[in-house]
Protein backbone atom coordinates (compact mmCIF):
# COMPACT_ATOMS: atom_id res chain seq x y z
CA UNK A 1 0.00 0.00 0.00
CA UNK A 2 1.00 3.70 -1.03
CA UNK A 3 1.67 6.02 1.18
CA UNK A 4 -1.54 9.04 0.43
CA UNK A 5 -1.23 12.52 1.49
CA UNK A 6 -4.77 13.66 3.32
CA UNK A 7 -6.71 16.67 2.07
CA UNK A 8 -6.14 20.06 3.86
CA UNK A 9 -9.74 20.56 4.81
CA UNK A 10 -12.25 21.51 7.84
CA UNK A 11 -12.22 22.72 10.91
CA UNK A 12 -13.01 26.06 12.69
CA UNK A 13 -9.90 28.48 12.32
CA UNK A 14 -9.40 31.28 14.54
CA UNK A 15 -7.84 34.19 12.95
CA UNK A 16 -6.27 37.62 13.71
CA UNK A 17 -5.76 40.27 11.47
CA UNK A 18 -4.82 43.89 11.26
CA UNK A 19 -5.62 46.61 8.24
CA UNK A 20 -4.60 49.62 7.51
CA UNK A 21 -6.66 51.75 4.92
CA UNK A 22 -5.38 54.91 3.45
CA UNK A 23 -7.65 57.58 2.44
CA UNK A 24 -7.21 56.43 -1.47
CA UNK A 25 -8.42 52.78 -0.84
CA UNK A 26 -4.97 51.37 -1.01
CA UNK A 27 -3.40 49.88 2.31
CA UNK A 28 -1.60 47.07 3.82
CA UNK A 29 -2.48 44.65 6.42
CA UNK A 30 -1.36 41.13 7.99
CA UNK A 31 -3.34 37.68 9.17
CA UNK A 32 -3.08 35.07 11.54
CA UNK A 33 -5.22 31.81 11.60
CA UNK A 34 -4.25 28.46 13.26
CA UNK A 35 -6.92 25.56 13.38
CA UNK A 36 -8.63 25.47 17.08
CA UNK A 37 -7.97 21.69 17.25
CA UNK A 38 -5.25 19.05 16.24
CA UNK A 39 -6.01 17.00 13.03
CA UNK A 40 -5.24 13.58 12.66
CA UNK A 41 -2.66 12.75 9.39
CA UNK A 42 -4.09 9.63 8.15
CA UNK A 43 -5.78 8.17 11.06
CA UNK A 44 -2.10 8.38 13.03
CA UNK A 45 -0.28 11.51 13.89
CA UNK A 46 -2.00 14.69 15.52
CA UNK A 47 -1.30 17.88 13.85
CA UNK A 48 -2.20 21.84 13.49
CA UNK A 49 -1.72 24.24 10.68
CA UNK A 50 -0.91 27.32 11.51
CA UNK A 51 -1.56 30.37 8.07
CA UNK A 52 0.31 33.87 8.54
CA UNK A 53 0.40 36.42 5.71
CA UNK A 54 1.32 40.28 4.75
CA UNK A 55 -1.46 41.90 1.92
CA UNK A 56 -1.78 44.90 -0.61
CA UNK A 57 -5.39 45.63 0.34
CA UNK A 58 -7.76 47.76 -2.21
CA UNK A 59 -11.00 48.73 -0.50
CA UNK A 60 -13.39 50.70 -2.56
CA UNK A 61 -16.32 52.14 -1.23
CA UNK A 62 -19.51 50.09 -2.48
CA UNK A 63 -22.51 51.88 -0.71
CA UNK A 64 -23.75 53.48 2.80
CA UNK A 65 -21.85 51.74 5.91
CA UNK A 66 -20.33 48.99 3.03
CA UNK A 67 -16.66 48.55 2.02
CA UNK A 68 -14.84 45.96 -0.46
CA UNK A 69 -11.64 44.36 0.75
CA UNK A 70 -9.44 43.01 -2.00
CA UNK A 71 -6.49 41.75 -0.82
CA UNK A 72 -3.39 39.47 -2.47
CA UNK A 73 0.10 38.68 -0.58
CA UNK A 74 2.46 36.20 0.19
CA UNK A 75 3.33 34.55 3.63
CA UNK A 76 3.38 30.98 5.31
CA UNK A 77 2.41 27.68 6.63
CA UNK A 78 3.31 25.96 9.18
CA UNK A 79 1.98 22.64 10.47
CA UNK A 80 3.05 21.33 13.57
CA UNK A 81 3.14 17.81 13.59
CA UNK A 82 3.07 16.40 17.50
CA UNK A 83 4.82 13.33 18.80
CA UNK A 84 2.52 11.38 21.06
CA UNK A 85 5.48 10.20 23.37
CA UNK A 86 7.58 12.58 23.01
CA UNK A 87 11.36 12.43 21.60
CA UNK A 88 14.25 13.16 23.38
CA UNK A 89 17.97 13.43 22.96
CA UNK A 90 21.06 14.53 24.88
CA UNK A 91 21.86 17.43 22.63
CA UNK A 92 18.59 19.02 21.89
CA UNK A 93 16.59 17.53 25.29
CA UNK A 94 12.03 16.72 24.59
CA UNK A 95 10.63 17.85 21.91
CA UNK A 96 7.00 17.04 21.76
CA UNK A 97 6.61 18.56 18.33
CA UNK A 98 8.01 18.89 14.73
CA UNK A 99 6.89 21.63 12.13
CA UNK A 100 7.18 21.88 8.42
CA UNK A 101 6.93 25.45 6.86
CA UNK A 102 6.33 25.73 3.32
CA UNK A 103 5.88 29.53 1.80
CA UNK A 104 2.11 30.92 -0.11
CA UNK A 105 0.24 33.23 -2.11
CA UNK A 106 -2.49 34.44 -0.64
CA UNK A 107 -5.77 36.19 -2.53
CA UNK A 108 -8.92 37.45 -0.41
CA UNK A 109 -11.92 39.49 -0.12
CA UNK A 110 -14.68 40.46 2.08
CA UNK A 111 -17.67 42.78 2.33
CA UNK A 112 -16.87 44.92 5.69
CA UNK A 113 -20.13 46.31 7.17
CA UNK A 114 -20.36 49.02 9.69
CA UNK A 115 -23.03 47.72 11.80
CA UNK A 116 -22.98 50.14 14.38
CA UNK A 117 -20.34 53.41 15.50
CA UNK A 118 -16.92 51.54 14.49
CA UNK A 119 -17.91 47.97 14.74
CA UNK A 120 -18.06 45.71 11.39
CA UNK A 121 -18.83 42.64 10.39
CA UNK A 122 -17.20 41.10 6.96
CA UNK A 123 -18.00 37.82 5.66
CA UNK A 124 -14.64 36.88 3.78
CA UNK A 125 -12.85 33.97 1.52
CA UNK A 126 -9.66 33.52 1.53
CA UNK A 127 -7.57 31.17 -0.77
CA UNK A 128 -4.01 30.11 -0.25
CA UNK A 129 -1.69 28.37 -2.89
CA UNK A 130 1.03 26.36 -0.99
CA UNK A 131 4.34 26.17 -2.40
CA UNK A 132 5.81 22.52 -2.55
CA UNK A 133 3.09 21.20 -0.33
CA UNK A 134 4.29 17.74 -0.11
CA UNK A 135 2.12 17.02 3.62
CA UNK A 136 -0.94 17.46 1.90
CA UNK A 137 -2.60 15.91 -1.62
CA UNK A 138 -2.77 19.57 -2.69
CA UNK A 139 -1.56 22.90 -2.50
CA UNK A 140 -4.71 24.55 -2.88
CA UNK A 141 -6.79 25.75 0.56
CA UNK A 142 -9.77 27.65 0.89
CA UNK A 143 -11.18 29.27 4.00
CA UNK A 144 -14.27 30.78 4.42
CA UNK A 145 -15.69 32.65 7.20
CA UNK A 146 -16.67 36.12 8.85
CA UNK A 147 -15.46 38.54 11.01
CA UNK A 148 -16.67 40.83 13.73
CA UNK A 149 -14.00 44.05 14.06
CA UNK A 150 -13.72 47.42 15.22
CA UNK A 151 -12.29 50.17 12.94
CA UNK A 152 -9.97 52.32 14.93
CA UNK A 153 -10.63 56.41 13.40
CA UNK A 154 -12.76 58.11 12.00
CA UNK A 155 -14.51 56.08 9.41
Amino acid sequence: MGYLPPAEKGGLYPSFSIVHIRGNHYGYGAEFAYSYKRHLYNGYQAYRPILYDVNAIYAPHLFNKADAELMAGVGGQTVLFYYQYGFCSFSSGCATHVNSTQFLFHLGGGIRYTAWRHLFVRPEAHYYYIVNNSNFHSGNVLRLGASVGYTFGHK
